[in-house]
């Protein structure tokens, strides 16, 4: 008699991974659904539409993990990583000119260049960067240990570009200099998310076995390029990096404070208020939700902290739910990371176990910065949580890493069942030879 397979049975890839990025949609609809009455009052919309809106952007990105599952070779990501660094780079290229050619256009958001609408579609830049930098990262490490250069017999063959050949100079061309690169574009908008995005590609290098003497230097020099940047910023009084004074004032709060008493006008003022009030909000949302939380549709915060539905979304899951369930999406995401080492564990290919196990890494630790800053231990990134938070772009981004990573389980999967194969004829053959 055949048994019938349930729903999750027939998913392609790791179920377990799948099961985490569902029960984080889940979460997602749910919470997006009671903590937008802001935003809706915003928008002038209901909040059903918007709901409706992330039940939608949720239906689009499950089909991107499915797409990606449909990837029969892990051949195919490979090649798409490779121009991981070049999407990256142009789209960057507009946010830091500030361009406006009609059809392009850096849009501002929160006194930063960080959307990009190209024909009218508007997406957060600096998300798909950093899911596109992690993968060309695994594609260039990869890359470099198989020595496949194609440029490299000519730099032997002339004396002048000899040290090209050595290994630090094609890490520095290959991955460092990329990596700096695009850290310094996004600092221009966004001091936390270069940070972060330089963190997430550090990793990924450590992870992918990159020699720890050159990632020292490098991290050293990134060290020194933000210390130099934050130098032109002061010289400039304010008008060169200007993020690093929202870092300051997000540092002490001081300026906020100064600014709350003595208002130059209603604008500054509503801004300045509204950036004290968001941690401090946050943190009276973890506090007041207790162990089981005050209940759907009950919270008191969002209506005070404005973004709660993005980047306090944790301490928004606390306050109506509980910490109990705030501890069950922690326990999601430690489960991902969990669930990627053994991933990595049955890949057979350098690129595949270098992706996978720095795109988990990039999922957790966002996960765990967003969750730290929620309660109020350090300064506030303005990091969302990933699959929870609103955001299309944001969803759609990690919905891709979801798919790489399902996908790659998936050719695991196969790897190990042609290996119980083999196991099995070969224990066969011994047994038939025995007889």
């Amino acid at each position: 008699m055949s048994k019938e397979k349930g729903f999750i049975s027939l998913l392609p890839g790791d179920k377990i991974v799948w099961m985490i990025a569902l029960l984080l949609s889940m979460v997602s609809l749910v919470t997006i659904f009671s903590s937008t009455s802001t935003l809706a009052a915003q928008e002038h919309v209901s909040r059903i539409a918007l709901a409706s809106k992330q039940m939608f952007t949720i239906a689009t990105g499950l089909l991107l993990i499915f797409v990606c599952c449909l990837v029969g070779q892990s051949h195919t990501f490979r090649l798409l990583s490779k121009w991981g660094f070049l999407l990256s780079f142009l789209l960057l290229v507009p946010l830091v000119l500030k361009l406006d050619l009609g059809f392009i256009k850096a849009q501002k958001i929160n006194d930063a260049f960080r959307t990009l609408n190209i024909f009218g579609v508007s997406f957060s830049v600096y998300e798909v960067v950093k899911v596109a930098m992690v993968m060309y990262i695994a594609w260039a490490i990869d890359h470099l240990k198989h020595d496949t250069l194609k440029w490299e017999a000519m730099a032997k063959a002339s004396k002048n570009l000899t040290w090209l050949t050595k290994p630090f100079w094609k890490d520095v061309i290959y991955l460092f200099l990329p990596t700096l690169t695009v850290c310094v574009m996004i600092l221009a908008g966004g001091t936390s998310s270069a940070i972060m995005t330089g963190i997430f590609l550090f990793l990924t290098m450590i992870l992918g076995g990159v020699r720890v003497k050159p990632i020292i230097l490098m991290g050293l020099l990134a060290i020194g390029l933000l210390a130099g940047c934050y130098g032109l910023y002061k010289a400039s009084d304010g008008k060169m990096f200007t993020r690093f004074g929202t870092v300051e004032s997000r540092a002490s709060m001081s300026a906020d404070i100064d600014e709350v008493e003595n208002p130059r006008s209603k604008d500054t003022y509503t801004r300045a208020l509204d950036r004290i009030r968001q941690p401090y909000g946050a943190e009276i949302a973890v506090k007041s939700g207790g162990i089981w939380g005050k209940g759907p549709g009950q919270s008191t915060q969002k209506y005070k902290v404005s973004v709660i539905y993005e980047d306090y979304m944790y301490s928004f899951i606390i306050e109506e739910y509980g910490l109990i369930t705030g501890i069950i999406v922690l326990m999601l995401y430690v489960s991902l990371m969990a669930r990627g080492i053994l991933i990595v564990k049955n890949c057979k290919g350098n690129y595949e176990k270098i992706a996978v196990a720095g795109l988990c890494t990039m999922i957790v630790i966002q996960a765990m910065f967003h969750i730290i800053i929620n309660c109020h231990i350090g300064i506030h990134t303005g990091q969302t949580l990933p699959l929870i938070s609103h955001g299309m772009t944001s969803y759609l981004a990690f919905c891709i890493a979801f798919g790489v990573i399902i996908s790659i389980s998936r050719l695991a999967e196969k790897n190990l069942e042609e290996e119980a194969r083999r196991e099995t004829l070969l224990n066969s053959a011994d047994d038939g030879e025995k007889e």
